[in-house]
This record gives C-alpha cells, sequence and structure tokens, in this order.
C-alpha cells in the first residue's frame, strides 16, 4: 500500500535558511502543500553570509527571480571570485575566480601547457588565462552575452554579495504571495509522537502548530535535529581551528570591487564583502590563538572606511550533524553544520539540501531508504567542501605565528592528502563525483597556495614550443581585449540594479 501524501510542513526558524526553504518549497511543490513558518522577533540571526557561489542564479531562476530586482532589493553587487592576500607568504596575493581558467585543448587541461610554460621560464601567472580573475583586477563587469556563445564573453560566471537580513525579507515576499504563512512566536516546547517523530511545537503565548514534516532553521542550537532528536554532530576543529567571527559594518569606498576578498591574518583571516551601500567585514579567528579582544582591535584596525556599528562575537563549531535527516524532521542551514565563510559555501549548503528535499520529497509514512540517501549525499558534499576549506589553510608556508605552524604541520584527512599526492606528482586534478568546487576551482587554490606540481602530462610534451608559445599569447590577449569592452563594476550596477539610499 503506498503511504499518504503528507500536507503539512513547518519550517522552525527564519533568517536566509527559513525564507530560503520557504520560497522553495512554496514554489517547487505546488498549491497542495500547507507551508507555516515559526519565527521569533526576538531571536537574532547570525546574518554573515553574504556572499554566494554562482549556483545561486540557478537558485532564482528555479524560483522565477529577476536578478536585477533581487539586487536593487538586497543592495546586493557582482562577485567574480575571492582575492586571497597573505595566505601561502606574506605578501601573497591570488584570485580564486568563478569560470573557466582557458579552455581544455584537445584531451588535456590547459594548466597541464601551463606548467609546460612555466617549467620552460614563461612568467606569466595562471590568472592571465582567466577571464573573470582580469575583470576583477580591473574592477569591470558584466553578465554573460548570450548572442556571443563562441567567445569568453559568452561564459562569464557570477555570483552576489548582499546584505543577508534583506535577503530574508526579500524571500519571505516571494514566499507569503505564494501562500506561505508565518507564525510570530517562541518555541517553548517540542512535542514527539510515539515513533519518536515530531508532532509539533508548542510556542510561548500558548499555540500549537502541528505538521508531518518539520524543517529545521534553528540555526546554531539545532533545536529539532539536536535538542530534540540527539542526531550528533562531527566536531572538525582539529582540522578547521578557527570557532569565532567578529562581524562589523564599514562605509564603503571607492572602488566597488566585483570580488570577496579573504585576508590571511596571524590567528585567522578577515572577509571584505562590498555592497553597494556598506562593506561588510569581519575577522575569522581561533580562540586557542587569539583573545576576542586581540580579533576585534586587528578588524577594527583594518577597516577601509568608518565602522557603521559596534563588533559583535558570533561562536561557532566547525563540523557537520552526523545525521542530517531524523525521522521526520529535516537540518537546514546552520542547523545541519557551519563553515566559515572563506568559500562562501553556506548558503550554496541551504540551496543544494533545498534541491535534495525536492528531489527525496517523502510520503507521510517516510521511507527509510530516502532518508538513507539524503544524509549520504550530504556527508558527502560537506566532507568535500571540509577538504577544500582546510587546502587553504594547510598548504602554507607561513611560520610567522603558532596558528601557521599548526595549520602547516597538522594531520589532515586521507582525501584531501590523496588530491594533494595527485597534485604534486604531475598537476593531475580529478573532480570526486558532484563535488561542489571543480578542477578549475582546486587548480586555483593549489597553485595561489603555492603548491608546486613535480611534472605535467606527458602528452603536453606534443605541442612544438612555438606553437605552444603563440597559443598562450593568443589567449592572453583575447581574454585582454574582452575585458576592455566590459564596462565598471560600478558603472554596470547603475544602469541595471542600483539600490535606493535610505
Amino acid at each position: 500500500m503506498t503511504s499518504p501524501l503528507l500536507r503539512r510542513i513547518v519550517i522552525v526558524g527564519g533568517g536566509t535558511a527559513g525564507w530560503m526553504a520557504a520560497a522553495a518549497l512554496s514554489s517547487l511543490l505546488g498549491p497542495g502543500y500547507e507551508i507555516r513558518l515559526v519565527e521569533s522577533d526576538e531571536i537574532g540571526t547570525v546574518g554573515v553570509g553574504e556572499a554566494t557561489v554562482p549556483y545561486i542564479t540557478e537558485f532564482n531562476e528555479a524560483l522565477g527571480i529577476d536578478e536585477n530586482e533581487f539586487l536593487r532589493f538586497t543592495q546586493g553587487t557582482f562577485k567574480l571570485g575571492i582575492e586571497f592576500v597573505d595566505w601561502a607568504r606574506l605578501g601573497d596575493r591570488y584570485m580564486h575566480a568563478f569560470g573557466q581558467v582557458a579552455q581544455d585543448i584537445g584531451a588535456l587541461p590547459f594548466h597541464h601547457y601551463w606548467l609546460r610554460l612555466r617549467a620552460q621560464g614563461d612568467t606569466r601567472p595562471l590568472g592571465a588565462y582567466s577571464l573573470n580573475t582580469l575583470a576583477a583586477q580591473q574592477c569591470k563587469f558584466m553578465r554573460s552575452r548570450q548572442d556571443l556563445p563562441n567567445s569568453p564573453l559568452g561564459a562569464i560566471a557570477h555570483a552576489f554579495h548582499f546584505d543577508a537580513g534583506l535577503y530574508a525579507r526579500f524571500l519571505r515576499r516571494h514566499a507569503e504571495q505564494r501562500g506561505v504563512q508565518r507564525v510570530e512566536g517562541k518555541v517553548v516546547e517540542v512535542q514527539q509522537r510515539e515513533d519518536g517523530g515530531l508532532a509539533a511545537v508548542r510556542l510561548e503565548r500558548g499555540e500549537v502548530v502541528a505538521g508531518d514534516l518539520f524543517i529545521d532553521c534553528s540555526g546554531l542550537r539545532g533545536l529539532l535535529i539536536e535538542q530534540t532528536l540527539k542526531a550528533g554532530y562531527d566536531d572538525w576543529r582539529h582540522w578547521l581551528p578557527c570557532d569565532r567571527a567578529v562581524a562589523v559594518p564599514c562605509a564603503a569606498v571607492q572602488p566597488l570591487l566585483p570580488y570577496t576578498r579573504a585576508t590571511a591574518r596571524p590567528a585567522g583571516w578577515q572577509w571584505r564583502i562590498p555592497l553597494q551601500h556598506r562593506i561588510g567585514n569581519g575577522h575569522v579567528f581561533s580562540s586557542r590563538f587569539m583573545s576576542e579582544d586581540e580579533a576585534t582591535a586587528l578588524l577594527l584596525a583594518h577597516l577601509d572606511g568608518e565602522a557603521l556599528a559596534a563588533p559583535r562575537t558570533i561562536p561557532f563549531v566547525p563540523g557537520q550533524r552526523q545525521r542530517f535527516w531524523v525521522k521526520n524532521c529535516v537540518a537546514l542551514g546552520l542547523a545541519a553544520g557551519f563553515f566559515e565563510p572563506i568559500e562562501s559555501t553556506n548558503i550554496h549548503l541551504i540551496q543544494t539540501a533545498l534541491m535534495r528535499i525536492v528531489s527525496l520529497f517523502p510520503r507521510a509514512g517516510m521511507d527509510e531508504a530516502d532518508i538513507a540517501e539524503y544524509n549520504a549525499q550530504t556527508r558527502f558534499e560537506y566532507e568535500r567542501i571540509r577538504d577544500f576549506v582546510i587546502l587553504h589553510y594547510h598548504a602554507t608556508e607561513r611560520s610567522d605565528s603558532p596558528f601557521w605552524n599548526h595549520c602547516r604541520t597538522m594531520e589532515i584527512p586521507d582525501s584531501l592528502q590523496r588530491k594533494l599526492a595527485l597534485f604534486r606528482s604531475n598537476g593531475r586534478l580529478f573532480r570526486d563525483g558532484d563535488e561542489l568546487f571543480a578542477e578549475q576551482s582546486w587548480l586555483q587554490v593549489l597553485i595561489g597556495q603555492r603548491v608546486a606540481p613535480r611534472g605535467y602530462h606527458p602528452m603536453a610534451d606534443a605541442m612544438p614550443a612555438p606553437q605552444l608559445q603563440a597559443m598562450a599569447n593568443g589567449i592572453e590577449q583575447l581574454l585582454r581585449r574582452c575585458v576592455e569592452l566590459m564596462p565598471p563594476h560600478e558603472e554596470f550596477i547603475r544602469a541595471q540594479c542600483a539600490a535606493p539610499r535610505g
């Protein structure tokens, strides 16, 4: 017998995760479901996730969100990548840019030919062959030109910077237009069924909100998934020692950069996220190696403009739930796990979790096979992102502080060790299943962190040296001409999606 359909979905918690869930489920599941979101104005949200990766454009498209309207509402800007400063050595600077680093040449990725050029004395950096890197360096931006499919301008990958609080408000409006009901109130009791699943939440004023499927968006505390269902948590501080962030906005300055900046500090790193009317800043640090007062002072000393609010500290434990879906409850956002925002993955993980929920959407009875598959896919995604984030810390030559000595010498997961060994031998990179970061991302960070392969693919030697040099020159010149055609980032925003002031 087929189980009956579930009809009542309860989302506990608002913020980015809650309203992304409400907007996505109301748009993608259709009108046959009652969706209620419970949140309290008394409970704040973390709200530091102001940068994204390019897959968010697919999320917006799936929900029918107009990109210009979204950017105007959230005071958003465009993001071509992340610039890393002082990570491998003091004075180093490199870009992890979205999109291609040149095109594959025949059967080989371009970087094998670049490694050959470098072995022959060519000093051009890898970024010379990345349209996004060159555009970011000149503060240029444009969207992909669909009428130029054979040009680099036809495949520009971009993401966004935006105000996370305004993004939640934007999605709330979208969700409520599609029938989502917001219930104001603080949860004081979680009621369970006889089988251990969730039946309802009781609010402070006495109202009981019952449901068939519960989405836990209660943040780091994990009100449903952990405090009630005891899902367990994998603590990754032995690999990712940062466990605090101090955040503060500051006044905007010129030029308006189309990229995030991550600057390494003695016991962590500082983010810089440019919005239309302000800059988001934060200092992620390890409390083992630096006090909160020191971290705050360091952040305030390195702002580009006047601080616009008092700094606030956000404690966190990097890691993941041991089970993301338990009984009839799925954890989303910070309730599912936490990555420091070094590669802007937290909003992306909400997005992929929602697509996974829709793909495995249950009936009222819940099937253990579906739950197990959801947990396996989510664990895989988290652990591969974990390895990529660890790479930034471990692949360093810095020895100027106890923190960096620890990161450089610490044990790392076997899965990351395998990737490093393959790359260090002959520059080989292989994407592991559907992991978020593709070969181009690993390549840019590995090279930027001074991980130097001893060799390259032997097939790269088949091309005559003059032909190889001419090919590299041609790619570089083509990309530079393309960047010349792009308008300044600020000019593009002014023409397309400028946010009102005040």
